[in-house]
């Protein structure tokens, strides 16, 4: 089977020699082309019952690697399987314009973080309107940068919880069934803080204009594009509610340590192209192959290396790390399903099991 690396190593070197990157973008290469071989080192594993050896080389650990984030994946999800209710969720997703792309490309950290920001900010306000709920929700947003064709498309995912706790926090209220808050509502306020903080940045001098978009550090042209993504209508995306709360966890694995592209979409390495499995949005989502010369597709896959030390996956409300042992489990009370958060700390689960002993 063809992998990303066996791209990396039969191309990345002449790829780094001809094109200047940066050494967030330069890592991956070598650490994916590395992974799971000698390069790495590795460890024997021995079996108490008959002695028999093995070999295991050791895992970069990077977390663009196709390779290394089905571990994570299960440990994570494991993690937030303790924090469903019996409730419907809601998934809702925030994207932002195709005319900010050359912005985002060289302003990831700025403008994810704004993503992030913005995305939050909508669902808590408008939540929180006794209007639409009157309580404060629970969600988890997770980053995503790409298409099924590899270019760039910056949105957050966010698992919404269908209801939340009251502003007093004496009771749970649930959201109407089967619907959250109007659609046209969430993207007008999205749209309208977006703009709203990247003007914000543009006049604190935190935008990096290089490039193609050299001139819109002249705010005339600046405005121009700010008039235009004033005037189009932002998508958001809202699905209907998960049927069963378990079904929420099968439903993040999807999405939580997903990287722009997973080895088995790869089909074939062959005369310096690349042809890869990807679904046409465009087009019904058909299923459709494609191929690229083979620095096209590093470049492309490259697109999606997160800024250093970024968090990609982040929670907020009743599900962020400082609310889980408060009012998260003042929700659980009031649904009725309380569990000790001390039975989880001692309960070693089969994902740390499985850690432990490669350790």
């Amino acid at each position: 089977m063809i992998e990303i690396a066996d791209i990396f190593n039969n191309y990345g070197q002449e790829y780094t020699d001809s094109h200047k990157l940066s050494t967030q973008e330069y890592k991956p290469i070598g650490a994916i082309g590395a992974c799971r071989t000698s390069a790495l080192g590795g460890h024997v594993d021995e079996c108490d019952e008959c002695g028999h050896l093995r070999i295991s080389y050791n895992s970069c650990r990077n977390r663009h690697c196709p390779k290394c984030q089905s571990l994570a994946k299960e440990k994570w999800l494991d993690a937030r399987n303790r924090d469903l209710l019996p409730i419907e969720y809601y998934h809702v997703v925030f994207t932002v314009p195709n005319e900010l792309n050359d912005l985002v490309l060289r302003n990831k950290k700025e403008i994810y973080s704004m993503l992030f920001k913005t995305s939050s900010e909508t669902l808590k306000e408008l939540s929180q309107d006794p209007k639409y709920l009157g309580t404060e929700i629970g969600f988890i947003s997770i980053l995503h940068t790409w298409e099924q064709n590899l270019m760039d498309h910056p949105h957050v995912h966010c698992i919404v919880t269908g209801g939340g706790l009251s502003l007093d926090k004496s009771k749970w209220i649930a959201s109407r069934k089967g619907f959250f808050i109007p659609v046209k509502v969430i993207s007008r306020l999205f749209k309208g803080k977006f703009l709203h903080y990247l003007k914000e940045i543009y006049f604190s001098k935190k935008l990096k204009f290089v490039g193609l978009i050299r001139e819109l550090e002249k705010y005339n042209r600046f405005q121009i594009l700010l008039d235009k993504l004033y005037e189009k209508e932002w998508i958001v995306y809202a699905k209907k509610p998960f049927r069963r709360p378990q079904y929420v966890i099968q439903y993040l694995g999807r999405y939580t340590h997903r990287i722009a592209i997973s080895n088995n979409r790869i089909i074939k390495l062959e005369n310096r192209a690349v042809t890869f499995k990807w679904r046409d949005s465009k087009d019904s989502n058909k299923n459709k192959l494609m191929t690229l010369d083979a620095f096209e597709f590093m470049r492309r896959f490259l697109l999606h290396i997160l800024p250093r030390r970024f968090v990609k996956i982040r929670h907020y409300g009743i599900l962020s790390n400082k609310n889980r042992k408060t009012k998260l489990k003042s929700c659980k009370e009031l649904l009725g399903v309380a569990r000790d958060d001390t039975d989880y700390i001692k309960e070693e689960t089969w994902v740390e099991q499985l850690i432990r002993l490669k350790e």
